[in-house]
């Protein structure tokens, strides 16, 4: 008989999902890059479909990045961001696939999708989104709280940080330590009953 995983215990789970919140205020505390990193190796592991792996992040920091970054932002994600330690830009490579003769085990692998935008782009936007969601785990597993959003104007950003290259944002998220002074009461969820059905 195989022996049963261990299980997170409920202060890991509180941490990765109870008690975690989106944040928009943050202490004055910087983020490392080796906390970026770590939280990084800890999201690629996760899977996405024939390991394609189409996540590609741009961590905007310093000053001259913020000022490019600002006028891509809605006004109500504006100041928020300026004031976070970091923000990632979770872009999609829309040439994923000329990398996975290296990634997947078949060979034919990227003929999948070469030449077939449609599948590229579905592909590439449902997996980079997945990836994007276990870094957000990965940053709460490593004490840092997220904000994540899909208010900015997405041409802007793509022109003004990727320009020339085969990148396309998706969404961003602000990184750093909350002010959880700031919080607001957690707004509901939807229960079991509501959400799921067992067929």
């Amino acid at each position: 008989m195989t022996a049963a995983l261990p299980i997170l215990d409920d202060a890991a789970l509180d941490l990765l999902f109870r008690e975690a919140r989106t944040h928009s205020k943050w202490q004055d505390r910087d983020v490392p890059d080796a906390l970026l990193q770590q939280a990084y190796d800890l999201a690629r592991m996760g899977p996405t479909s024939g390991n394609c792996q189409p996540l590609r992040i741009l961590f905007v920091r310093g000053a001259e990045a913020k000022k490019k970054f600002e006028p891509c932002l809605s006004d109500g994600n504006r100041a928020k961001t300026m004031a976070a330690p970091a923000t990632a830009i979770f872009a999609m490579d829309m040439e994923f696939y000329e990398l996975m003769p290296r990634l997947f085990h078949d060979p034919t692998a990227r003929s999948w999708f070469a030449g077939k935008p449609a599948a590229i782009e579905e592909t590439a936007f449902r997996n980079s989104t997945l990836q994007a969601a276990y870094f957000i785990l990965a940053c709460r597993s490593l004490g840092l709280d997220c904000g994540p959003m899909s208010g900015f104007d997405k041409a802007k950003v793509d022109q003004a940080f990727f320009a020339g290259t085969s990148w396309r944002s998706n969404f961003i998220c602000n990184i750093g330590y909350g002010d959880k002074a700031s919080l607001h009461p957690r707004n509901p969820r939807l229960d079991f009953a509501e959400a799921c059905r067992i067929a």
